[in-house]
């Protein structure tokens, strides 16, 4: 087929909502430091017996049942998680197992925070070259298992929940050429600490310097890629790792007012790989983002690595 689109989306978050009032009864902090410095009001954590399989099934058979198709009907499932405490067998086919598809090709992707957009291109590519005909891609995190919880730096970043999105072949082209890459001399900057149970640090002040003062560029990029200008854009959802990154993004763009700029990084936190699908679900369901209108996805994470593409919503 000449191209992809997506079908359906869908998202998941846990029920326990962590506020900065809490963390501050944990570490040395307050509301005012963490909304100063992150815009970042709560973040939805896990239960203890809460896998990233549970999160990510959850996503998925909303995202399935979106789409109007059975199980069978898909050809691929991949997960993009960095957080995944099990190995073998893959997040994708406990996934598949759980939701009842037979024979799909299943695994999954860790590109860190890029891993959905990363996935999405991998999904998209398979299906224009015809492997499967409807793809499903998620992004699912249980960061609260990789989170220091005496580190006030980190700790009061990160969230855990999923988001997915079922891919269709599809004779117009709703995903646009993916903008990917890395740059490994700054690979430490965002990581997890190489441990048994690792455990999540970043470089924060280079992070922060690194993608105001780079991406903005990275993602006209991608923009120019699907051949529009980011006025053109009716949203933009970016890797929702901090409100001021996000908002310097969108200044050096120089956004016109109508353009929507996912910001549920406030109400959930950094969710790592599963931020962008999370965060585009959310939109699509209030109706932010009208049907066929086109949106650029981006994130970027550990690696440093980055990736994105304008979709058509669906």
């Amino acid at each position: 087929m000449p191209g992809s689109r997506i079908a359906a989306l869908g998202h998941h978050q846990p029920a326990r909502v962590l506020t900065n009032d809490d963390l501050a009864t944990m570490v040395d902090t307050n509301d005012e430091w963490i909304r100063r410095r992150t815009g970042i009001a709560t973040r939805r954590i896990a239960a203890p017996d809460e896998s990233v399989t549970d999160l990510a099934a959850a996503a998925a058979a909303k995202a399935v049942a979106g789409a109007g198709l059975e199980p069978a009907d898909i050809g691929l499932v991949t997960v993009a998680t960095c957080s995944a405490i099990d190995r073998c067998p893959s997040i994708a086919a406990q996934v598949a197992a759980r939701l009842g598809i037979p024979a799909a090709v299943a695994f999954d992707l860790n590109n860190g925070c890029a891993g959905f957009c990363t996935a999405l291109a991998v999904a998209d590519h398979s299906l224009r070259a015809g492997a499967a005909r409807h793809a499903l891609v998620i992004g699912a995190e249980k960061m609260s298992d990789v989170t220091d919880w005496t580190d006030r730096s980190t700790c009061v970043l990160l969230g855990d929940g999923a988001g997915a999105a079922v891919l269709s072949a599809s004779e117009q082209a709703g995903i646009g050429p993916v903008t990917w890459g890395s740059d490994p001399t700054r690979g430490d900057a965002v990581r997890l600490v190489d441990e048994w149970r690792p455990r999540f640090a970043q470089e924060g002040q280079a992070v922060f310097r690194w993608a105001t003062g780079e991406l903005p560029a990275v993602v006209r990029q991608a923009c120019e890629a699907a051949g529009l200008a980011p006025a053109d854009l009716a949203g933009i959802v970016t890797h929702q790792a901090n409100l001021r990154i996000i908002e310097a993004i969108a200044r050096q763009l120089d956004l016109p007012e109508q353009v929507v700029v996912a910001q549920d990084v406030v109400e959930s936190g950094n969710t790592s790989a599963a931020s962008v699908p999370l965060a585009l679900s959310k939109l699509v369901d209030r109706g932010d983002l009208p049907s066929g209108a086109p949106v650029l996805l981006f994130a970027f994470g550990g690696g440093l690595s980055w990736a994105g593409q304008v979709v058509t919503a669906p």
